[in-house]
């Protein structure tokens, strides 16, 4: 059974820097390398929102509320998404959660909380 299971989440400083990485585990290379992979968050008593995504070709969107900060990035021979978050604020804090478009598969999700 394929998972995405992500890691990195944690506490810092607003201002500060977190990297989160979501590895596909059992994933076949071939099929890793055609996906576009996403990173949403949800806040508590917030709907889940998309964050950032990256397509098979490398092509990169954000929301507005995080451009500029943070930056999506893939590495297909470890099968790996990265979400590099600078300039980190209080209303960053959420659970974050990596998905796979298709096939869709959710992470378990890891918690970031900035304090201000």
């Amino acid at each position: 059974q394929m998972q995405l299971v992500e890691s990195g989440g944690g506490l810092v400083q607003a201002g500060g820097s977190l990297r989160l990485s979501c590895k596909a585990q059992r994933m076949i290379l071939s099929v890793f390398n055609g996906v576009d992979m996403e990173w949403y968050r949800q806040a508590p008593g917030k709907q889940r929102e998309l964050v950032a995504g990256i397509t098979s070709g490398r092509v990169t969107n954000y929301s507005d509320s995080v451009k500029g900060r943070f930056t999506i990035s893939r590495d297909n021979g470890k099968r790996t998404v990265a979400l590099q978050m600078n300039s980190l604020r209080p209303e960053d804090t959420a659970v974050y959660y990596c998905h796979s478009r298709a096939p869709n598969y959710w992470g378990q999700g890891t918690q970031v909380t900035v304090q201000g």
